[in-house]
């Protein structure tokens, strides 16, 4: 629940910022301000601003560690060019600097998510619900059989997870092995990264018969 209704707000907010760059309007009446939360309506959105914050923390350093993602998985995809007795130090170095890369970004992108959260999903959620709604949601968000289940979610995921790969690995093996066939074929390359097979040496000429 606590992930839908961020996700819903966030999405809502970006289709509708693409829809005013795509479709040209004229410029219409500014809307009425919404009048800032009462002391009793602010006590509630700061529970629920900190609810989401575990969310909107993960979500952020998700967008920070992206680019490093790619970057791993491009050097994964060099790592053959490197020579044999330089790739375990290559791959320790590389390494290092990624998780020093993850340690420097994940305060800043909590950082940056707590702020956020005050200044931009907590107006959207005074907007959009009323002070009766807000109790509402709390009362089933910090129900204990809820905050169970969220504590369960890591663990029920990876056993899904791990059964969920048992499962699909036979019927995908195969179709992943004629496809990495295909596109080696198409690219004139030797399928499984091996190296393209030698011509045999020329066979020594036949001694002539004695005569």
């Amino acid at each position: 629940m606590k992930k839908s209704l961020l996700i819903a707000l966030l999405a809502g907010a970006a289709v509708t910022q693409a829809n005013a760059q795509v479709t040209p309007q004229a410029p219409a009446a500014a809307p009425a301000p919404v009048a800032a939360p009462s002391a009793a309506k602010k006590a509630l959105l700061d529970r629920l601003v900190a609810l989401q914050q575990p969310g909107l923390e993960s979500m952020a350093r998700g967008l920070a560690e992206q680019p490093l993602r790619q970057m791993m998985g491009a050097a994964q995809q060099a790592l053959p060019r490197v020579p044999e007795d330089k790739r375990e130090a290559a791959i320790t170095k590389i390494e290092g600097l990624a998780k020093q890369y993850a340690d420097e970004v994940g305060p800043i992108a909590k950082d940056k998510a707590a702020k956020l959260g005050q200044t931009a999903l907590l107006p959207m959620l005074n907007e959009r619900f009323s002070e009766d709604e807000l109790r509402a949601l709390l009362v089933a968000l910090e129900a204990p059989a809820y905050k169970k289940y969220q504590a369960a979610l890591p663990e029920l995921g990876n056993a899904f997870t791990q059964q969920l790969v048992t499962e699909l690995r036979p019927s995908l093996e195969p179709k992943l092995k004629t496809l990495e066939q295909q596109v080696a074929s198409t690219l004139g390359l030797p399928a499984n990264g091996e190296a393209p097979a030698k011509g045999k040496a020329p066979a020594a000429a036949a001694s002539k018969p004695k005569k």
